[in-house]
């Protein structure tokens, strides 16, 4: 021990007793000189003038203990209790300069609490590795324990214990250390007062278990790992946190040749991938993995894969426990509260890379504050972790272990599968009214359990739906219990519009294709129609693909004789518009028209309105103008009395298409105008705009507006481009085939 350790606490002790150097001298007998020294670090007192300073301080046997301590020399004792640094150690840069830079720019003692994150993921490995990296910074030596936060033996190591086995490290007697933790803590703290410490606090459980084991001294490194966040560590002893996720794919393939062998690793390259991709890059599951494939030096990495793919778990299993995905995995689940055990289980049923809380809370049935409640103590306990949207994040394997205890625990696994996809559907269908003015207008009756998250404006519903995405696509997917392929087509079709106005061509087409093979497994032929009609339209829009959508009309045409009345109706609508857009017009007008009189005799004046607005359009385009303009007209009369303003904004298009036919320019490009105005006031879709941009362009060209016209066909393109629609080149290429201003006299494009 140093001597200044030793005139700090004579000092506080002198001044406690009132006594100045003086009172101290006259009632020990000590001179004030020797005193004055002590304090000021200059010497220590020998036993017996030691004696005679207690003797006059009147100390307690705790601070006598201290003094006495204090004024011993140092026993030589360095520990060295660090565990070897693992040669097949890799990668980790990112953290490593994090905990480098914590600790070069902390001034005293640094706290490191969270080198944290979820089981397996290779906290122990990067403190060790670290440390050992700067053990030579501290000289008195390295003092390392398990703490026990997780494991096996459901106990949690005391601290009083592990201060005990720090006090006997460090050289101090066994008969000098106290029964009693807080007076452990103590003499640990002086202990590690003048000396220059690293302490890794291995596996810890808790702050309450890791307060009383920090040195708090300058000149020590406190390394702490944990599955628990320690958040509070952070707040209260001003600890840095370094959280770890898996490793990437380049880390995991290191981390791989490092235990197989670069060589046998790049023999079988995709095998290789593939391996640590099904370990989900988790740096114990390759190291079991490695380690099993090291022992079996023969073995393909092929065979390896075929092992891992057909029982990820049993094959991640060992029969050392710390080795063992399903054991180091229960560990944290245990720890959790029977709540939170319950709603990990549910949600292990999400099928996506991220949940929403709303998504998870409809899961597990519960209601948002309890849902909430139950994610911070998965996130706390590194069972799940956070992307950057916010969402919530379950690692693969993790999910499989889940998905093992819904098994074991007997959980309703498809009421949690309805209430998912009903999530996704209810919510959709609320929330599409902000995005477009023509909602699918199917019935909404969710099941209990399902969380309602109405959005307040567009912005929020758009918010939502991104949010949702990846859940969606991957629900579709994965989500096959027949029992759920009425949910599967209401969900795709709900989903249809954000696809539309997001210009997600290829998730529509995608979802589309789940749902129409949901349809006819059902043989629900309102289904079938409904989907093959949004289908062959994302082929036609998306890709202009009007060929591809004949295979879907022909599944419409056949189907039309078993639907009821109104669903007929319906179909013949859709079946005009997407024959109008083959530009089978004949045929178009007939189905528009078969429609319209259906709808007629159901007395149903809104699809009258709609109808009517549809066949004016074909009129306009490919008909008599004069009947499309009356037919428009007559559309327009019902719309205004139904209040119905977004559908105007078509008809409005159609009369003035019908009027330049008729060459009333003037009259056409005003109604265009006035088509387009609606469009932006409702925010109607991209590709309801580039039509009515479109012809606008091509009446101010025929009026010789050949300027203006080339900037509306770019504002045309501009849409339909952030759509990702087909059309937007078509577009950009009547603009650029304009000649420019000083070419329209020779017809030439400048050079």
């Amino acid at each position: 021990m140093d001597t200044s350790t030793f005139g700090r606490l004579l000092r506080a002790a002198r001044q406690r007793a009132l006594l100045t150097l003086e009172g101290l001298a006259g009632a020990s007998g000590v001179s004030v000189r020797a005193i004055s020294d002590m304090e000021r670090g200059k010497s220590l007192p020998r036993q017996a003038t030691l004696a005679e300073l207690m003797d006059a301080l009147e100390l307690g046997e705790d601070e006598r203990r201290r003094l006495v301590h204090a004024t011993a020399r140092p026993s030589g004792l360095v520990p060295r209790q660090l565990p070897p640094d693992s040669p097949a150690f890799r990668g980790r840069q990112e953290a490593l300069a994090a905990v480098h830079g914590f600790a070069s720019q902390a001034a005293g003692q640094v706290v490191i609490s969270a080198i944290g994150g979820m089981a397996g993921v290779g906290k122990t490995a990067l403190a060790v590795h670290w440390a050992h990296q700067v053990a030579d910074r501290f000289p008195d030596g390295q003092l390392y324990v398990n703490l026990r936060g997780f494991d096996d033996s459901g106990r949690p190591l005391e601290p009083g214990e592990a201060l005990g086995g720090f006090l006997t490290a460090l050289g101090v007697p066994s008969t000098d250390i106290p029964r009693a933790t807080e007076r452990r803590g103590a003499l640990f703290r002086e202990q590690a007062a003048s000396r220059r410490l690293i302490v890794v606090l291995d596996n810890a459980r808790s702050v309450e278990q890791v307060r009383p084991l920090l040195p708090a001294a300058a000149g020590c490194l406190t390394l702490i790992t944990s599955r628990d966040q320690l958040a509070g560590l952070a707040r209260s002893e001003g600890a840095s946190l370094v959280s770890l996720d898996a490793w990437s794919r380049d880390e995991a393939l290191a981390g791989l040749a490092a235990r197989i062998g670069e060589e046998r690793s790049a023999a079988e390259p995709e095998a290789a991938a593939e391996l640590v991709e099904l370990c989900g890059c988790l740096p114990l599951a390759v190291a079991v993995v490695g380690a099993q494939l090291s022992a079996t030096p023969r073995m393909s990495l092929r065979a390896g894969v075929r092992e891992l793919r057909a029982a990820r778990l049993d094959t991640l299993s060992a029969d050392d426990q710390r080795l063992d995905i399903r054991a180091v995995f229960s560990w944290s689940y245990q720890a959790l509260g029977a709540g939170a055990q319950r709603f990990f289980r549910y949600l292990s049923v999400h099928p996506g890379p991220a949940a929403s809380a709303q998504a998870a809370a409809s899961l597990a049935a519960v209601e948002m504050p309890q849902a909430r409640r139950h994610l911070r103590e998965l996130v706390s306990a590194s069972l799940l972790s956070r992307d950057a949207y916010g969402r919530y994040v379950l690692h693969d394997l993790v999910r499989a272990y889940g998905a093992e205890l819904v098994t074991e625990h007997g959980d309703d696994r498809l009421g949690a599968e309805t209430r998912l996809l009903d999530y996704l559907r209810h919510n959709a269908h609320v929330n599409t009214p902000h995005i477009t003015h023509d909602p699918p207008g199917l019935p909404d009756e969710p099941v209990p359990g399902v969380v309602n998250a109405p959005a307040g404006d567009r912005e929020e519903a758009v918010d939502w739906f991104r949010r949702e995405e990846t859940t969606v696509a991957a629900a579709l997917r994965a989500l096959e219990e027949p029992r759920l392929l009425s949910h599967r087509v209401h969900t795709a079709l709900e989903w249809s519009a954000h696809n539309r106005a997001s210009g997600h061509w290829a998730e529509e087409i995608t979802t589309h294709r789940i749902a129409l093979d949901a349809a006819r497994a059902l043989d629900d032929p309102d289904a079938i129609t409904y989907v093959c009609y949004h289908l062959a339209r994302a082929f036609m829009v998306s890709a202009g693909d009007v060929a591809g959508a004949d295979e879907l009309l022909s599944l419409m045409l056949t189907h039309q004789p078993r639907l009821p009345l109104r669903e007929q109706a319906r179909n013949e609508r859709y079946i005009g518009v997407l024959r109008s857009a083959q530009g089978r017009h004949t045929e178009a007008l007939q189905h528009t028209r078969n429609a319209l009189t259906i709808f007629r005799t159901l007395d149903q004046p809104a699809k009258v309105a709609e109808t009517l607005g549809g066949l004016g359009w074909q009129l306009a385009v490919f008909g008599d103008p004069h009947e499309a303009i009356t037919t428009c007209e007559e559309a327009m009369d019902l719309l205004r009395e139904l209040g119905n303003e977004s559908r105007q904004a078509g008809v409005w298009d159609s009369i003035g298409y019908a009027r330049q036919r008729l060459g009333h320019l003037d009259a056409a490009i005003t109604d265009y105008r006035t088509s387009l105005r609606i469009c932006e006031r409702l925010r109607l879709g991209p590709s309801d705009q580039a039509d009515a941009l479109d012809h606008l362009a091509s009446a101010l060209l025929e009026r010789g507006d050949t300027e203006e016209a080339r900037s509306v066909w770019h504002q045309a393109a501009d849409l339909l481009s952030s759509v990702r629609a087909a059309g937007a080149e078509k577009m950009r290429a009547k603009a650029e085939a304009l000649p420019g201003p000083e070419d329209t006299r020779t017809g030439e494009r400048p050079a």
